[in-house]
């Protein structure tokens, strides 16, 4: 059960089609590979670095991960928890790089043990359904990506907005036009003030269109302004950047700034990310579950923690449905099926 090698490596994946959100494009996920091997199995983890997000560039990430290494070594991975936090501890904010090093870790461990990742948090693996994410883009670049979406199965659809309020209700108005049946969110990644998304949220009401929520669209640190929102727009406020840690969770609870909080594995690692369901289910908090542009390693790990918990009402795991290839061989379906041990994927390239 000790841990023998590990190894770091850059993960570098084109994307089907340009991504634009509010803070910026992006033609490649620039990922890492963690690789954990132990004398009878070898565990898997991926990190997508984003600066804007995260604050690492993937050179970062991979110097973190490296690093990382001689705490590992020899260790015995029943540890994993002591393992988790050790490495955590000792590289605090790196998340994109502990997330791949601390999957790589739970995997190689759960493999060991021959069970699935989500029997750690308490289920059993049941396949899981995404939405898909519409980007920035023109109104009818983006009518046709909803349709596009809607012939592929996909009945619930995220929008990223951010920009200028004009610009973004005319871009929801397509994608509803596109697909009319489909239930829409809206992803605003920090863009908008508070009187911004409350003017959004008006124009979208006088237009007759439902929303099932706006994530994010203050920014991080502005807890405040995030609870003034809420508190002035009847379309529930999810918080995305504002939570990275159980911590960050607990003060967005106690100053009432949202009605649902996204669990990001890219963001608080595998551990952290049960910590802040059971704040969020202790709260009466919606729970999302969102990811980066991750291949089907982290697609994989983070639903297996949506099937092991179980109370997630919102998902959104689209990232390895927006690449060229994936590591494996991936339907572009709503359903993401899961397996073992471990979170199952064991990439062929």
């Amino acid at each position: 059960m000790n841990i023998g090698q590990v190894t770091v490596s850059p993960l570098d994946l084109p994307l089907r089609e340009p991504f634009e959100i509010s803070l910026g494009t992006q033609h490649h996920a620039n990922n890492l590979l963690v690789t954990v091997e132990t004398e009878n199995a070898t565990g898997y983890g991926e990190g997508s670095p984003l600066t804007p997000v995260t604050g690492e560039t993937q050179e970062a990430a991979l110097a973190t991960a490296r690093a990382a290494v001689e705490l590992l070594e020899g260790k015995n991975i029943a540890d994993y928890r002591e393992l988790v936090s050790e490495v955590r501890t000792t590289f605090p904010g790196m998340v994109s790089a502990l997330f791949a090093v601390e999957t790589a870790i739970v995997d190689a461990y759960c493999r060991e043990r021959g069970v699935p990742l989500s029997e750690l948090f308490g289920g059993s693996p049941d396949p899981v359904t995404t939405d898909l994410t519409i980007p920035i883009l023109p109104p009818d670049e983006a009518a046709d990506r909803a349709t596009r979406a809607v012939e592929e199965g996909f009945d619930h659809l995220k929008v990223k907005t951010g920009t200028t309020v004009e610009r973004d209700v005319a871009r929801v108005e397509s994608v509803h036009e596109g697909a009319p049946n489909a239930e829409l969110a809206v992803d605003a990644n920090q863009g908008w003030s508070p009187k911004e998304t409350i003017q959004f949220a008006a124009e979208l009401e006088s237009r007759g269109i439902d929303c099932s929520l706006i994530e994010q669209p203050v920014p991080a640190d502005d807890v405040v302004g995030l609870a003034r929102t809420r508190d002035a727009v009847s379309i529930p406020v999810a918080a995305d950047e504002t939570v990275f840690t159980p911590e960050d969770a607990i003060r967005v609870v106690r100053e009432d700034a949202a009605d649902i909080l996204n669990v990001k594995l890219g963001k608080s690692g595998l551990l952290a990310a049960q910590d802040i369901a059971s704040i969020a289910e202790a709260a009466n908090v919606e729970l999302m579950v969102g990811c980066m542009l991750e291949s089907a390693i982290g697609i994989h790990a983070s639903a297996h923690l949506v099937s092991g918990i179980g109370s997630f009402s919102h998902v959104d795991l689209d990232g390895n449905r927006l690449l060229a290839d994936d590591v494996v061989a991936t339907n572009r379906e709503p359903t993401i099926d899961i397996g073992g041990p471990g979170h199952g994927i064991t990439p062929s390239r």
